[in-house]
């Protein structure tokens, strides 16, 4: 069965399904179909999938004509799980949140395996996407597979390849981003690798699930505990007046031993905010505390509060209280020139000034009706920026540094600018940096 498998994924005559169609299981599947394969997309959102069935894309940076042209090339979109018979290969991209104590909330994950395992058939491969602790694969998606009485690595194949979308990155595409695969047997590796070398210029096979898992959750811990570090370094050289952004700058010239990483309003996007919880969750089973990471987490929950302490204190030295204020957030994606909200600092700092009694509006040109979340709820349409409308707000926010906002013209109308990005580095008398 192996190698038949790998034949019909090496011919391109293997059925791929992608399970979770939102920023990366859209490209990826788009990715499959602009190869040769047939594609069907999975999820349980009826107008996603009516939106992608019409060739519709609801995602800013994917074109409409990509969708409309793998609609062409005979994709289809379901929410019918029970097609899962028809394909070869099922690939998992549903989302793998932390819950309301911050820990791991595999939910998304167990219930779409419980709803595909009845459509499991020999000769097929599973592959879990989704960021998640060291085990999961074995301990959570292996025995569901084993319960209909399959033997994996036989006639049926398990592997953990972690996704690395970045949303709106132009130079690291789907095709261009290395991809890390491990196999739960050296057979399921065999047709891991299969399953995304036709479309991966490049493959990293590892050893096992477990070692995929950890390298994926190394990754963004390792960016979460450097931004951490540096804004640390943001709140001790505001103390003593010095500008971080202007260090960080200088400290980049050096050639070697320095990577320099950007202070901001709190993390954001699924994976940095969320990763290092994963791995702490799991370490405790072990006995362990990792009390390096869970201090860079603190500091990074932190920045919120101490984005809002500062526009406190902004208005303050105007003589006005944050109850009452008019505030415009400029940006309210997790990060600039792209739309995806998810875990998004900027929400954050607007729902808590709400609580404080403030009225907040936002503006972003790449959001331009905010939208349904699981944790916020705002009934906003973006402001559009011109001298006026900034010119009446008490204090504006620079949250997401969009590279369309004319900064020129924020800072000159504007009567408090709070910078939580580093955008203004000239000093100026209407910049309060946070």
């Amino acid at each position: 069965m192996k190698n038949e498998l790998i034949e019909r994924l090496s011919d391109k005559s293997a059925v791929i399904g992608v399970v979770g169609l939102g920023y990366v299981g859209l490209p990826l599947l788009l990715r499959y179909n602009e190869v040769g394969y047939k594609v069907v997309g999975f999820d349980i959102d009826q107008e996603k999938v009516d939106s992608l069935n019409k060739g519709e894309s609801y995602i800013e940076h994917i074109s409409h004509e990509a969708t409309k042209k793998a609609s062409e090339n005979g994709f289809e979109a379901t929410t019918d799980f029970r097609r899962a018979s028809e394909l070869d290969a099922l690939i998992l991209c549903v989302p793998t949140p932390l819950n309301k104590y911050r820990e791991p909330d595999l939910s998304f994950v167990i219930s779409t395996v419980e709803s595909l395992s009845p459509y499991f058939r020999k000769g097929q491969i599973l592959s879990l996407e989704s960021t998640t602790y060291p085990g999961t694969t074995d301990e959570e998606l292996r025995p569901r597979i084993e319960d209909r009485q399959f033997e994996i690595g036989v006639d049926f194949f398990l592997v953990y390849s972690p996704e690395r979308e970045d949303p709106g990155n132009a130079e690291f595409t789907t095709q261009k981003i290395p991809k890390v695969c491990g196999g739960y047997s050296s057979s399921c590796q065999e047709v891991g690798v299969a399953l995304y070398n036709q479309i991966i210029d490049r493959i990293v096979p590892v050893s096992s699930t477990r070692a995929a898992e950890m390298t994926k959750l190394l990754e963004n811990i390792h960016r979460a505990v450097n931004i951490g570090l540096v804004n640390e370094m943001k709140i001790v050289s505001d103390k003593m007046g010095v500008d971080i952004h202007e260090v960080i700058q200088a400290a980049a010239t050096k050639p070697f031993g320095f990577v320099a990483y950007h202070p901001g309003p709190g993390l954001g996007g699924h994976c940095i905010p969320i990763d290092p919880f994963y791995l702490t969750w799991k370490a405790r089973e072990y006995g362990l505390h990792t009390r390096f990471i869970e201090l860079a987490g603190e500091v990074n929950s932190s920045m919120p509060r101490y984005v809002i302490s500062k526009i406190t204190a902004a208005l303050n030295e105007h003589k006005k209280s944050v109850n009452g204020s008019h505030i415009l957030v400029l940006g309210i994606s997790y990060k600039k020139n792209v739309d995806d909200m998810r875990e998004s600092p900027s929400v954050h700092i607007m729902s808590e000034l709400k609580k404080l009694g403030a009225e907040v509006e936002y503006s972003d040109p790449h959001v331009p009706v905010f939208p349904k979340m699981r944790e916020y709820s705002f009934d906003l349409r973006s402001v559009d920026l011109n001298p006026e409308a900034l010119s009446s707000y008490d204090c504006v926010l620079i949250a997401t540094d969009h590279d369309k906002f004319n900064y020129h013209e924020i800072l000159e109308n504007s009567k408090i600018v709070v910078d939580s990005r580093g955008r203004y580095l000239e000093k100026d008398a209407k910049v309060i940096k946070a």
